[in-house]
């Protein structure tokens, strides 16, 4: 179950994949199949539920082109 969202501004992704390589799950891939509006190669998330919403993506990403909004639980 994931324990977080991914959120990709894809119109600004400039398909650098910075993002992919400290992806601790693997879940980033760019997407070969499409370019965006700049004519870039955006990203995209192959298996949300993966998700540890680590954050490491965000991070990296030199254009802050990602956000992870991380689930919170709720109390039993």
């Amino acid at each position: 179950m994931a324990k977080g969202r991914i959120i990709i501004a894809e119109d600004v992704c400039k398909g650098c994949s910075l993002c992919t390589f400290y992806c601790p799950v693997n879940i980033l891939q760019l997407d070969e199949s499409r370019t965006n509006k700049k004519g870039y190669t955006p990203l995209m998330v192959t298996d949300p539920d993966k998700c540890i919403a680590c954050g490491f993506c965000a991070t990296m990403c030199p254009d802050s082109v990602i956000t992870v909004e991380r689930f919170i639980k709720e109390a039993r």
